[in-house]
């Protein structure tokens, strides 16, 4: 064994953990799990999906401490001009839920199945068959305003005879689907904040028993604090949990504990 060659290592380890920052430690974690998730989210838009062939998939900046979602599915129905609009509405978590929600309940014997969905910051729409822009942009159109997220509408056109133009189209779709999104029971659902906490080993204990009342998520530890015997923990609990949870952790360790958000 190289005595010398270790010991080189082993002080080369030693600086390196003193010149990290509790700060730039509980960024970087948070940073790795950032590109984890984009590394994800690319290689399933980077997925060719054949159902989705005609659909003018686009992409919105947004994101929030909470959104609103749909608690079930919902159906509208209206008679246009001897046309049949039925619109169904559901909850859905991703394109692959979308998908598997449009294949449940479009009828093979319609003249139309159009739809659209929002997950966040992605969206999509098609208008199966209907004249460009006419079904799945009108059917967005009324997602978008009812401040819905995570949601699909699928719309089933039967078609009576009569042609309803491109403004009567526009206002079909969309006008079903507006309708069956007000009848739609909703919730609030709260959004996840990352946190970070430096602690002594002595309070692991007294913490994960706090992050446990508050229902924490995503917990994990890292040793690299470059301090001995304390560890960085990182975790994520609801948004407007967070200044409760930080007074709680303080109040119980008996001591102030810098907490960390992102």
């Amino acid at each position: 064994m190289n005595i010398n060659g270790y010991n080189h290592h082993f002080h080369h380890l030693a600086t390196r953990r003193r010149l990290i920052s509790p700060s730039h430690l509980f960024a970087a974690v948070v940073a790795a799990g950032q590109r984890r998730s984009m590394a994800t989210t690319a290689a399933a838009a980077a997925a060719p999906s054949s159902a989705a062939s005609g659909g003018d998939g686009r992409r919105r900046g947004g994101g929030g401490a909470a959104y609103t979602a749909i608690k079930e599915r919902v159906v509208f129905e209206r008679e246009v001009k001897k046309s049949k609009f039925i619109a169904i509405a559901g909850p859905v978590s991703d394109e692959q839920s979308a998908f598997s929600f449009l294949s449940q309940v479009r009828d093979p014997r319609a003249s139309h199945n159009c739809w659209a969905y929002k997950v966040g910051d992605q969206f999509r729409s098609n208008d199966d068959g209907e004249p460009s822009g006419t079904a799945g942009k009108p059917i967005y159109s009324a997602i978008e305003s009812s401040g819905i997220d995570r949601v699909m509408v699928v719309v089933i056109r039967h078609f009576g005879g009569i042609k309803l133009g491109t403004e009567g189209l526009v206002r079909a779709y969309g006008g079903v689907a507006s309708e069956c999104l007000k009848n739609a029971p909703t919730c609030l659902v709260k959004s996840k904040v990352p946190m970070g906490v430096e602690i002594p080993y002595e309070l692991l204990g007294v913490l994960y028993h706090q992050l446990q009342a508050f229902h924490a998520e995503d917990i994990k530890q890292d040793y690299e604090t470059g301090k001995d015997v304390t560890t960085m923990v990182t975790f994520k609990v609801d948004y407007d949990q967070m200044e409760k949870l930080e007074e709680a952790i303080k109040a119980n360790c008996g001591r102030d504990i810098p907490l960390y958000k992102s």
